[in-house]
């Protein structure tokens, strides 16, 4: 769509849009539910100073426990979801606050949990376990805490620790609604003067569209749009930096990194490997950006022109035939898989893909046990949109499978595989494109969409978590942390990453951190890298036929959290604690750069 104009939510077919009404038939629905847990809560309090009376009494209050959470979850999602389509909407926007501060409260409620189970024991806890079989499913947990015990705190330190997590949003929530609510952005002029509206929505299209002087003034007035508020986005994010390193010193942690790691049980060096190898891998990006300027025949190569289309047979890919080629690219996992995955996009209305007034930006999965894994993103009718389906429909389907095969404490995945299955999509999908479309435009087109998303994964992110480990680190040290520092930080690295062949727009390109939700999520955005790392070794396993592939992907899915990431990794079949998944990424990567210039000439 390239219209300069949006329409209104209210407006959209409801085909495009997702069922909320599956969680809760109408918002004074949800309004009694919020009612309910807040009654429920009381309830789990009185738990506190008994979990130690008898296995039996344990087993009853995890049952609530899990009950509960799972009521909360679904409020949560159900508020948040239907914020993020239309923030223009205040009683959504209320609704959101609302379900945070719930959630807050029931946190704070169950604080008391984990240091009442050490006070207990843990081998008092293990012969629980034996005693009662009710609780042998709780042994992962054990096992967890009692490696996490020396972070855990008193139940009173807890209880306070769990109350910051509704003021601790706010800069965060603060950063959203400026992001996508009040920011406004000035249109991109077209070479024959028509103007184009740019939006979180619509950048996306305008930065790969084919006219030159679109992508510059898109990407000049996006950027443009965040200096004007430079200062207040970097309060926000010191802020949040901040509030980092007061919780890792909190719980006695070393620092933010080993804080954001601990939970996963990651060790820090599958953290710096990953920084390491995509160091000595920035000449395979150099070459990309010479093979590019040179098939576009510029003189001057700048950020803008990294999406830039090099064949003008641009496939259009309508939302039903991305479904059918995402079914058709995923047939090696088995008729079930892709059954779940068709129902779900074209029956069960998973899918908030309109393009719409006041949506987010990007794209996501979400959704709590109880709830469909919906998607949420803006389709284009292009090979950018359907990759991007098909990212977020691994996350559903990852989802799907950890919920009905877990219960509620396990149902959750760790973050450090929450790539994997996303990233293992979207390899299925191009490599079955690369089979099946032997067009040289179509193929261009297809290599373009995968250097998109390696650019995005695997050289954005990493260079934000670059930035991430120095800004964290300037915290704890007691440095100071300015606008001026964060924008030249960020342009330091980003030369790096370009070289000599991309002209440099220092002040732009440094703001690139403002552009990101991800930097307030505490070390999350190198995971990005590692998952796309771990998908290659694993789809590449399902498409060489190896036996029992399949089915050990299969299971490491249906394993959410109920082992660590880095076990169920090695399950399904890749070890990343090794930097040899990351190097054959980039092997992957060098390849597709190889395959552009034949194809290229």
């Amino acid at each position: 769509m390239t219209d300069n104009t949006l329409p209104a939510r209210a407006t959209v077919p409801v085909e495009q849009t997702w069922d909320l009404a599956s969680i809760f038939p109408t918002p004074a629905d949800w309004e009694a539910a919020c009612q309910e847990l807040v009654g429920l809560l009381p309830g789990l309090s009185s738990y506190q100073g008994r979990l130690g009376e008898s296995p039996q009494t344990l087993l009853e209050y995890l049952n609530r426990f899990q009950d509960t959470a799972r009521l909360a979850g679904k409020i949560n999602v159900y508020a948040s979801n239907a914020y993020s389509v239309d923030t223009l909407d205040q009683s959504a926007a209320a609704r959101a606050g609302q379900a945070r501060s719930l959630f807050s409260r029931f946190h704070a409620a169950v604080a008391f949990t984990d240091p009442e189970l050490m006070s207990i024991g843990f081998a008092k806890l293990r012969q629980w376990m034996q005693d009662e079989p009710g609780l042998a499913f709780f042994a992962h947990y054990v096992d967890n805490l009692e490696r996490r015990a020396a972070h855990v705190r008193s139940g009173e330190v807890e209880e306070v620790l769990a109350m910051t997590s509704d003021p601790f949003s706010g800069p965060s929530s603060v950063y959203a609604a400026l992001n996508n609510a009040d920011l406004t952005f000035q249109p991109a002029v077209a070479s024959d003067g028509t103007q184009l509206e740019v939006g979180q929505a619509s950048i996306g299209g305008l930065v790969t569209h084919p006219d030159r002087a679109v992508r510059r003034t898109a990407w000049e007035n996006y950027s443009d749009g965040y200096l004007r508020y430079k200062n207040t986005m970097a309060s926000t994010l010191t802020a949040a930096i901040k509030q980092d390193v007061f919780t890792a010193r909190a719980r006695g942690y070393e620092s933010s990194l080993h804080a954001s790691l601990a939970p996963n049980n990651i060790p820090p060096e599958v953290f710096h490997n990953l920084i390491e190898v995509f160091k000595k891998n920035l000449p395979t990006w150099h070459r990309y950006w010479r093979l590019r300027r040179k098939a576009l025949g510029y003189e001057h190569f700048h950020v803008y022109d990294i999406k830039a289309p090099l064949t003008q047979d641009k496939p259009v890919v309508p939302f039903q035939q991305a479904v059918d080629w995402i079914c058709e690219g995923m047939a090696p996992m088995g008729e079930e898989y892709v059954s779940i995955l068709r129902q779900g996009c074209l029956q069960d209305r998973w899918v908030d893909w309109a393009r719409n007034k006041g949506k987010r930006e990007g794209a996501f999965s979400s959704g709590s046990q109880g709830t469909r894994p919906f998607i949420m993103m803006s389709y284009a009718d292009d090979l950018f949109s359907l990759s991007t389906l098909a990212h977020e429909l691994g996350h559903s389907l990852h989802s799907y499978y950890s919920r009905i095969s877990q219960p509620f404490i396990y149902s959750r995945y760790s973050l450090f595989v929450a790539e994997v299955a996303s990233n293992f999509n979207q390899a299925m999908v191009r490599r079955y494109l690369f089979d099946t479309q032997p067009d040289p435009g179509f193929q261009i087109a297809l290599i373009e969409e995968a250097m998109s998303n390696y650019h995005r994964y695997f050289f954005i992110m990493p260079t934000l978590a670059r930035f991430e480990l120095e800004m964290h680190t300037r915290a704890e040290q007691g440095k100071p942390i300015s606008t001026d520092i964060l924008i030249n930080l960020m342009a330091d690295l980003f030369k790096e990453g370009y070289g000599d062949e991309v002209d440099f727009d220092r002040q732009r390109i440094g703001i690139t951190w403002a552009q990101f939700g991800h930097m307030y999520m505490n070390f999350y955005v190198y995971m990005y890298a590692t998952g796309i790392s771990g998908a290659h070794a694993l789809s590449g396993g399902v498409l060489a036929g190896k036996p029992g592939a399949v089915e050990r992907y299969l299971d490491f899915l249906k394993s959410g959290g109920s082992m660590y990431a880095l076990d169920a990794l090695n399950m399904a079949g890749v070890d990343l604690t090794q930097s040899e998944p990351v190097e054959k990424a980039f092997a992957v990567l060098a390849g597709l750069v190889d395959r552009l210039e034949n194809l290229l000439g």
